[in-house]
């Protein structure tokens, strides 16, 4: 690692949480109002009269910190101008039937068998883990979290889902559902609940009723992004502090490589890791692996733990170093981190896959400042920081090196840091 990495920075975010608590954010603009309108449209003709409002959640890019969140560690995720939206009205009628007041009727634009509409439903007082199949989990969790609190009662309502965040592809789209949920109902109820209070009950609603581990950056980065920065989070104590991430002004593209490898929190190999990262924990008399010093000898964990364990605070020390960067407008240098993530994701904590590997090595090649893997894993997207003037020779090195070996070509676009979850004005 070269020189201008060694110094190191701030172990917390500066400020704490009052940089990001102070109420929604405004939504992106002039595109979110029409789609909004059109999907208040598509509402009315579904279910027959106008909706209460429109709601938007983006999902999100982690630039850097994978794996560290579920052990209380650092990342740096920012929000996408793509996003989940919803149309959602409170039932006004009565009884418990098809149309009642205590039942959710749930509809969505993303319709793989080609039917045009994917539908769900659920009576509020009834949703369980796994009693809402499909998509339908994610809003359905929402309302099992908000129904257990003390003095919120939740309606019965209906809803319209129409997401462009790319689904299975790492950048969080079901996170965007459930946050999308999230603050509509948050809205229409008077809640008045804080960003950090939706955070943890939307990871609540994906641990507890969808049943994915997984911890509190996806939700975060959704709720508290904004346009032009980073949100660097410390998930051991939720404080916060946007990091300039200005990638268009510094001449920069952060380019998204959709390998079309679909993975899925909800499987074995992300709670697999998990387990193993909390049995390392025990083993090394700490809570989590945040209070692992970086100088310990890993030598009495078996060889799987110690590596997995050494990604953890290695990645935790190589986020720290890119906030540092951030923060003295050095946008270019966190390339060398990327790369370095990467590295370590695939060889330490084993949860890349060779469509990754492939298109983080060919766009490094084509030209990249920095590529890695982002999400979970075992699939999904990588991500590289590319100068403009070379965005598309990047682009058509990936193109054609998925073309010689075979797989699937994958999508590439390019996402900028945008706004947080908020209503859509109309």
């Amino acid at each position: 690692m070269t020189s201008r990495h060694s110094r190191e920075p701030t172990a917390t975010p500066a400020g704490g949480q009052d940089l990001v608590r102070t109420g929604p954010p405004e939504p992106v603009g002039a595109q979110d109002r029409a789609r909004a309108a059109r999907l208040a449209e598509r509402f009315a003709e579904v279910y027959g009269h106008v909706p209460d409002g429109v709601w938007r959640a983006p999902g999100r890019v982690n630039l850097i910190g994978e794996h560290t969140d579920y052990n209380e560690g650092f990342v740096l995720p920012f929000a996408i101008d793509r996003s989940a939206m919803v149309a959602v009205r409170l039932r006004r009628d009565t009884g418990t039937g098809v149309g009642g007041r205590d039942v959710v009727e749930l509809a969505s634009t993303y319709a793989p068998d080609g039917s045009g509409l994917s539908r769900a439903g659920f009576p509020v007082a009834g949703p369980a883990p796994g009693s809402v199949p499909g998509w339908g989990a994610y809003p359905a969790g929402v309302v099992s979290v908000l129904t257990g609190l003390d003095d919120v009662t939740v309606p019965g309502f209906e809803l319209l889902l129409d997401s462009t965040v790319p689904v299975g592809a790492g950048l969080s789209s079901s996170h965007a559902v459930e946050v999308a949920t999230m603050v509509a109902l948050d809205d229409l109820l008077g809640l008045g609940l804080d960003r950090p209070a939706m955070a943890r009950m939307t990871q609540r609603a994906e641990n507890e009723f969808v049943g994915a581990p997984t911890g509190i950056m996806d939700q975060s980065a959704s709720l508290m992004g904004r346009t032009g920065s980073a949100l660097f989070l410390d998930c051991r104590s939720l404080a916060t502090e946007l990091v300039p991430l200005p990638v268009a002004e510094h001449g920069l593209r952060v380019l998204v490589i959709d390998t079309k490898v679909a993975h899925s929190h909800a499987d074995g190999g992300y709670a697999a890791r998990r387990a193993t990262c909390e049995r390392a924990a025990a083993a090394l008399g700490v809570d989590s692996l945040r209070d692992v010093p970086a100088e310990t000898d890993l030598g009495a964990l078996d060889e799987e733990s110690a590596r997995r364990v050494r990604h953890v605070l290695t990645e935790n020390r190589r986020v720290l170093q890119c906030v540092q960067l951030l923060r003295k407008g050095d946008v270019a240098g966190v390339g060398d981190l990327l790369t370095a993530s990467h590295a370590s994701l695939r060889d330490d904590y084993e949860v890349s896959c060779p469509e990754l590997d492939l298109a983080v090595d060919t766009a490094l090649t084509a030209g990249a400042l920095g590529a890695r893997m982002t999400g979970g894993g075992f699939g999904g997207s990588a991500i590289a920081l590319v100068p403009a003037a070379r965005e598309e020779q990047v682009r058509d090195a990936v193109l054609r090196g998925f073309a010689d070996v075979g797989p699937a070509a994958p999508d590439i676009f390019t996402v900028l840091p945008a706004d947080g979850a908020g209503r859509v004005p109309e």
